[in-house]
């Protein structure tokens, strides 16, 4: 059984939240300089330019890519044969205020949908957990940004109402 000290799943969440906000993974870039290969219309190359240009900055000047740095989604893949010194949601909590605070990320979680009231330092994270063979833990953090849900919708249409429901809604 090898055990690991709640600090360092700390460390390690606090390093990641800010490396997520600052640099896209090399098989992300290599997609957008493919689709910006592809792409024939000049809107769309202007666009795929501007997004290149950006997390180049981002990369060179260790800074977010974007504005929005989300929630922090943890993934955890932890190993049966692994002991946990401490409280391990605790632990990731505080990498991500930590991480929030460290790498001068916008704090955009609430504590309740309704009353709105912003927590101040990114947390609670959203934690998936899986338990797998073997004696680590292997941490992915992805940030979600919430501007899709800025502005988004959802209605239930009866079938009755057909297109011209789905017209009227949108």
């Amino acid at each position: 059984m090898r055990e690991i000290q709640a600090s360092t799943i700390t460390d390690v969440v606090e390093k990641l939240c800010i490396e997520a906000n600052y640099h896209l993974p090399e098989d992300v870039k290599c997609a957008i300089t493919g689709c910006r290969a592809c792409e024939d219309g000049e809107i769309a190359k202007g666009v795929l330019d501007k997004i290149v240009e950006n997390y180049e900055i981002a990369d060179a000047q260790n800074v977010p890519i974007c504005q929005d740095t989300g929630m922090a989604v943890v993934f955890a893949d932890v190993g049966q044969d692994v002991h946990i010194a401490g409280a391990f949601a605790e632990a990731v909590n505080e990498g991500v205020r930590r991480g929030y605070t460290e790498g001068y990320l916008r704090k955009s979680v609430v504590r309740d949908p309704l009353d709105r009231v912003n927590t101040g330092d990114n947390t609670p994270a959203m934690i998936y957990y899986d338990m797998v063979p073997g004696d680590r833990i292997k941490i992915t953090v992805a940030p979600k940004g919430f501007g899709s849900e800025n502005m988004s919708r959802l209605c239930m249409l009866t079938p009755a109402q057909g297109l011209e429901g789905v017209k009227d809604f949108v």
